[in-house]
């Protein structure tokens, strides 16, 4: 259409050409987005099996017996709720003890809605931080539209109000956490200069109660390129500390104590690390290289007393070592022990581990084997575990556990939201193109015809060192499965299935190593005869968006189907766009001419080319994404129209990085998804 061209004066720069497409609010962008918006849903949602799509994942996403799942609180379990009545929720709480005999009787502690309508706010809950151990004190989250920036205010849990003249920070991307009931460690937007090349917050204050925000003593102030700072508390037992994390980028850190004083201290630990938790006296680090002999991914300690003594790390004590073909999903410490929920060749486990003079001892709980576990909360004062797990076609079950008392319950189950008769999964590896085995899961019909004509969907991420792991998808299940497609999941490089030499294999100038893995389970998939081209399409989100685009520009015959997802698509300009910046260390700098050579040859705007036969590609992204820029979709879809292609887009007017805001708009994005695949598989 013509608005594609009529903001720019001087179109011999087509990239250039596009550019008033990342003005978020612009009114002709904006106007671009409804004329879009408005083909696709017509396109979509005048197809007869809409209306029964739409209704079939409502009825899923808001159904009452969900699973309730808590966070563990001294005497009482936290929850967040939302229904059909609640459609922005409500924040609850029952005891532990009511919550083991299914006698719930919740008390509603803030209702968004109620807040919503008082205020006329679009406010979306996004998170609470209660202060600990009697956790009467808490910040809330909450964001406009379910943005990155939000507002954060103090909370009394006794009197079930905001606290008058309490803690409040305004609008921003803020990090903060508890120094102690009248301190906060806080860094957000001060004012001009005060924000990193990333958006995010540079400076790090300690903020007084009763003082202005303003009145705020800086403690760290970091460069205009370093990605973010970071306050943390964490607490065992009586004890309770606080640190700092500086990164330098997504992945070097330096790590600081806040010491008694309220001075820092930094710690002498290796830049590509994090602190996974305290135990006791010790401090665990789950290291991402080699230091003093211990590998990348292994989780070792430290003695906090000994360091605050001493200002040094005089010895390092090993506690688990994945190896290399595992990786460490969750660290959480209970009362008496540490747990650690991990993965060996893409299958999960739990470990318990104990200290005893000074040496950790560690075993393995056979429990739940075959399925995907997940802690979900855990107490430092207590020894309760509130624990998940669940698999492709086992619906999730959520358990009260006290393994030091052998205590196993099960809370609480999802029913099954979808047939699972006939169906099995397998999993199986790819050979990619250097020869690496890539682990993949595909989930089909044991009376599978392999006649390559089943609608095959491959989901993929590979970035970030994010694991993606088999679990119980409902929609996926009822949308997809049960109306005879069939499920890949494709464990490839730059995720963290296979710990940190997985991630970093395909950072960089090796990011083709992750596209080109994608590729090879599609084809090892369409080799076997389960599809063909013309019955498969893949998805993916973020950085599997960017995952969808490099697909369908560099391989356009292996798929018929792309559904892109807040996707990263213009990798000329990404880092600066929003908080692009931050993600160099994952993809490179385009400035810089050594690694633009890399990046031109992936980067999917770049490499658009009209005569392609590429697949009707469906792109979604969200207005208030303020993390990813919808100027990405944005700019290649009104590329592909230049051009000539088909294609749909929609883009939701809020809801963040997510895409949606509220359970209504998340079963109409994926009605449009799933209908758009069979639509085009089928």
């Amino acid at each position: 259409m013509d608005s594609v061209n009529r903001p720019a004066e001087n179109n011999t720069n087509q990239e250039e050409a596009l550019l008033w497409l990342e003005e978020i609010e612009g009114e002709q962008a904006l106007n671009w987005v409804m004329q879009q918006n408005d083909t696709t849903l017509k396109a979509l949602t005048s197809d007869p099996r809409y209306q029964e799509y739409e209704q079939e994942a409502l009825e899923i996403l808001t159904a009452s017996d969900r699973i309730t799942y808590g966070t563990l609180r001294g005497d009482f379990v936290y929850n967040f709720w939302r229904d059909k009545e609640h459609v922005r929720g409500i924040w609850r709480r029952t005891s532990l003890k009511k919550f083991r005999s299914k006698q719930r009787d919740w008390e509603t502690l803030l209702d968004i809605d109620q807040l919503a309508k008082d205020e006329n706010e679009n406010w979306i809950y996004k998170g609470v931080d209660c202060l600990a151990p009697d956790y009467d004190r808490c910040i809330i989250e909450l964001a406009p539209g379910g943005t990155d920036t939000a507002v954060y205010r103090e909370f009394d849990i006794p009197s079930r109000s905001f606290v008058k003249e309490g803690f409040e920070v305004p609008l921003a991307k803020t990090n903060l956490c508890w120094e102690n009931q009248d301190q906060l460690l806080i860094a957000t937007d001060w004012g001009e200069g005060s924000l990193n090349t990333s958006g995010y917050a540079r400076i790090l204050k300690r903020w007084k109660r009763g003082a202005p925000l303003s009145a705020a003593e800086t403690l760290l102030e970091t460069g205009m390129e370093e990605t973010f700072i970071y306050p943390v508390d964490l607490h065992h037992g009586d004890r309770q500390v606080c640190f700092v994390l500086r990164g330098h980028d997504f992945y070097h850190f330096s790590f600081y104590l806040v010491l008694e004083t309220g001075d820092l201290k930094q710690l002498p630990l290796p830049e590509k690390a994090s602190i996974s938790g305290l135990f006791q006296s010790q401090v665990l680090v789950e290291l991402k290289e080699e230091w003093r002999g211990f590998k990348p991914g292994a989780l070792v300690s430290f003695s906090l007393t000994d360091f605050q003594q001493t200002g040094k790390i005089n010895q390092v004590l090993p506690l688990f070592d994945p190896g290399q073909t595992g990786t460490i999903s969750q660290v959480r410490c209970a009362k008496d022990a540490v747990y650690i929920t991990g993965i060996e060749h893409v299958s999960s486990q739990i470990r318990k581990c104990t200290i005893k003079e000074n040496k950790w001892q560690g075993q393995v709980i056979p429990w739940g084997v075959n399925d995907v576990i997940s802690i979900n909360s855990s107490d430092s004062n207590s020894n309760h575990l509130l624990i998940s797990r669940d698999g492709f076609l086992q619906p999730s079950t959520l358990y009260y556990v006290d393994f030091s008392k052998g205590v196993e319950e099960p809370i609480q189950s999802t029913p099954a939201r979808f047939d699972t008769s006939g169906l099995k999964v397998e999993k199986n590896f790819a050979i990619s193109k250097d020869g690496t085995d890539v682990p993949y899961f595909i989930v089909y019909r044991e009376d599978i015809k392999l006649d390559h004509t089943t609608p095959v969907l491959q989901y993929g991420y590979g970035g970030f060192e994010i694991s993606i792991l088999p679990h119980y998808s409902p929609l996926l299940g009822k949308l997809w499965l049960e109306k005879g497609g069939a499920y890949v999941l494709a464990n490839i490089r730059g995720g963290g299935e296979y710990g940190p030499r997985w991630h970093d294999s395909a950072l960089l100038e090796n990011r083709q190593r992750a596209f080109d893995d994608f590729y090879a389970v599609a084809e090892a998939v369409q080799s076997r005869g389960f599809s063909s081209p013309r019955h498969y399409g893949a998805m993916g989100r973020s950085n599997g968006g960017l995952l969808m685009g490099v697909a369908f520009t560099q391989r356009p015959e292996l798929f018929n189907a792309i559904v892109c997802g807040v996707p990263l698509l213009d990798m000329r300009r990404f880092n600066k766009l929003l908080a692009g910046a931050s993600w160099m260390a994952e993809y490179g700098n385009p400035d810089l001419p050594e690694q633009w050579a890399y990046l031109q040859k992936y980067s999917p705007l770049q490499n658009l080319k009209e005569g392609q036969a590429y697949p009707k590609v469906y792109f979604f992204t969200s207005t208030k994404d303020d993390r990813v820029h919808p100027g990405h979709a944005r700019k290649m879809a009104a590329r592909m129209e230049q051009m000539g292609y088909d294609f749909y887009y929609y883009e939701n007017i809020e809801g963040g990085h997510k895409g949606t805001a509220n359970q209504k708009q998340e079963a109409m994005l994926k009605s449009l998804e799933y209908l758009y695949l069979i639509q085009q598989l089928t």
